[in-house]
């Protein structure tokens, strides 16, 4: 199954957007290839640019402190386990003691770097990092893989608070969901959202087989999903056969 997220608001778009770059990053360290770790260092720049674009360090511990108290008002509900509450709890506690701790924001210590910076004001540039523009970038790309990996590790080491918090958000957000199957008549399907709950990410889940693409649009209000197929053309037409997929609402 190929699992799709739409999120309904800017900042779950956001903490998304980290969550993939995070992924990137941590799929690209342990490589030993010079051009794997190349893409590694953009990644991290990336990841400070969206940092950047907001105070996602104060936005994550709001939404940490949010969840904290929703918690706790679980407690004594025979239904709950205390157990697993509070380990959730201390796993919060620890996402908030290690952003509290991280001075500035996510990143500043590297853009003190002046050798890192260097490269981030060529890597946009087509072609920008050659050995003729970067010859130190170029000498470091020829290093001991378990070298550059070390390097890539200390750099990354300042964007870890904000990776462990990120995730733990979007995993309690997750889990919040409960999975429904749902037919799309003609390739189309339209919902309005429950009133008095705040949903903030849609999930779906298509078979790969089916050759579908879903097209997501919404709001606060309603959302809907019109089902593509790609053509020979390379280009997305409408399915128009009736289809099934999985459905997940998270608030």
């Amino acid at each position: 199954m190929i699992l799709y997220e739409y999120p309904f608001n800017e900042r779950i778009r956001t903490y998304l957007r980290l969550e993939h770059l995070f992924d990137r990053m941590a799929e690209l360290v342990p490589r030993a290839h010079p051009l794997d770790h190349h893409f590694a260092i953009q990644t991290i720049f990336e990841i400070m640019d969206v940092a950047a674009r907001a105070d996602m360090k104060s936005d994550v511990l709001k939404d940490i402190e949010r969840h904290k108290q929703q918690l706790n008002g679980y407690r004594g509900n025979p239904a709950i386990s205390e157990k697993a509450l509070d380990a959730v709890i201390g796993q919060l506690d620890e996402c908030f003691q290690q952003l509290t701790q991280a001075t500035g924001k996510t990143g500043q210590g590297l853009t003190e770097n002046d050798w890192l910076m260097s490269i981030r004001s060529r890597i946009s540039i087509p072609g920008g990092t050659c050995e003729f523009d970067l010859p130190s970038y170029y000498h470091w790309q020829h290093k001991d893989p378990a070298a550059r990996q070390a390097d890539l590790d200390r750099w990354s080491l300042s964007l870890a608070p904000l990776a462990q918090g990120v995730g733990m958000l979007l995993k309690l957000l997750r889990d919040s969901g409960v999975p429904q199957k749902v037919v799309a008549p003609g390739g189309q399907f339209q919902q309005n959202l429950p009133q008095g709950r705040t949903f903030q990410l849609l999930r779906l889940k298509l078979d790969p087989a089916s050759g579908l693409i879903p097209e997501i649009s919404g709001n606060r209000l309603m959302f809907s999903v019109r089902l593509m197929r790609q053509g020979e053309d390379d280009r997305l037409h409408a399915a128009g056969e009736d289809a099934a997929f999985e459905l997940t609402l998270c608030a």
